[in-house]
């Protein structure tokens, strides 16, 4: 009796039959879209910013985004994976690569340098960090430059391509390398790290925290989901959560939320609104009537709060009001095409088909009202099947 293929490498092999323009092209798209969420979805850059932000920043936020997304594909593993890998990543790139979050001069030159006093009263003592800074910076990190680029790009695609990698052995190796590149390239620019290094002790801390969560998310409990009995229409009453919308609303709300309250009250109020709404999540999806809806309005709340939000917050360097105007409208109308389209793409495959062609209108007869046939469509298909198995005698003798 053959052996039974492991799952890693039965999605493997089933990547490999796919054409490889239809495997490029997702990973070009999520390799494009992740800078842009990270960086201009906000109002971080003005309109003619956006493009040098995603030649320079592509490499190090799109090729994160492709091996976070890849690894926990070919693990079989779930969201949960994925978010535990973006925290990695969050704490990577501000503690290792351009150490922002241990750099308490990182934001002088810019805009935002009066948000200095509000990160020194959160400081963690011994580390000489700002806890404040350090729950945006990762918090930023995990919902924009990773999990809404890839809950759109996997909205667009069919649920026969959505779980399955995209790329094999030698496609990683090569995203490995143009992301490694691409952090290099931040730690040596100028206004990249920004001519700062962390001490020791901070360095350390950092990757002992990497370290932990990339540990954390490759734990076997986070493979192999279950499937959702919604996207095969067999959720039952009592299996149901709310409207994708209102999943939507909630993140938005606790997005708002913990930022109303500075100091360490105002970090201690958003962690536990934090912890309060993916709790909620993960029972939610957990339940049968969960589907690719709701993980696109929890995936994506965060990203349409930031772009209606971009129009109030300035970007880092000064720019003109018409260039600044310019680039928020840009990102408004960049949002609401990329998640009402995956939003209308889901509706349209979801639809389920029509398997039988709508029956004739029946005809009613004058005195006798309509045919038993015309009120019991499938009496009649019935009826024909079983004329169609009876054999039928053949022709007599013929009478004169």
């Amino acid at each position: 009796m053959p052996a039974k293929p492991h799952p890693a490498t039965d999605r493997a092999a089933t990547t490999d039959r796919l054409p490889l323009r239809r495997r490029l092209l997702p990973v070009i798209a999520l390799l494009l879209l992740a800078p842009w969420a990270a960086e201009c979805s906000w109002g971080g850059f003005a309109l003619d910013d956006f493009l040098p932000v995603l030649i320079f920043l592509g490499p190090m936020y799109g090729g994160a985004a492709i091996l976070i997304r890849e690894t926990a594909r070919h693990l079989g593993a779930g969201w949960p994976t994925i978010v535990l890998l973006a925290a990695a990543f969050g704490v990577l790139q501000a503690g290792l690569v351009d150490q922002s979050l241990f750099n308490p001069d990182y934001l002088d030159d810019t805009q935002y340098a009066d948000t200095r006093s509000a990160a020194e009263a959160t400081l963690v003592p011994g580390l000489d960090f700002s806890l404040r800074q350090a729950f945006d910076y990762v918090g930023n990190h995990i919902v924009l430059t990773i999990c809404a680029p890839i809950v759109l790009i996997e909205s667009f695609l069919g649920s026969d391509r959505r779980l399955r990698p995209w790329l094999a052995r030698p496609g990683l190796t090569v995203i490995g390398v143009i992301y490694l590149l691409g952090s290099l390239l931040i730690f040596s620019d100028s206004s990249g790290r920004k001519g700062f290094l962390a001490s020791p002790l901070q360095l350390a801390f950092a990757a002992v925290v990497v370290l932990a969560l990339i540990a954390a998310a490759l734990l076997p409990r986070w493979r192999h989901p279950r499937p959702r009995p919604a996207e095969t229409g067999t959720a039952r009453r009592r299996d149901r959560v709310p409207h994708p919308l209102w999943i939507g609303a909630v993140v938005v709300l606790v997005r708002i939320g913990a930022d109303l309250t500075p100091g360490w009250a105002g970090v201690a109020i958003a962690l536990a609104l934090a912890a309060a709404v993916g709790g909620l999540i993960a029972y939610w999806s957990s339940r049968g009537g969960w589907g690719q809806r709701h993980v696109l309005a929890a995936g994506t709340a965060s990203l349409v709060s930031a772009a209606a939000f971009a129009y109030l917050v300035p970007p880092y360097s000064p720019a003109s009001p018409a260039a600044a105007l310019a680039g928020d409208v840009a990102v408004t109308i960049i949002t609401v095409a990329l998640v009402g389209g995956a939003w209308w793409r889901l509706r349209y495959r979801c639809r389920p088909p029509s398997r039988n062609p709508p029956s004739p209108r029946p005809h009613a007869d004058a005195r006798t009202g309509p045919s038993v046939s015309s009120e019991v469509p499938g009496l009649r298909r019935a009826v024909g099947r079983a004329g169609r198995r009876t054999p039928r005698p053949g022709p007599g003798p013929r009478r004169r």
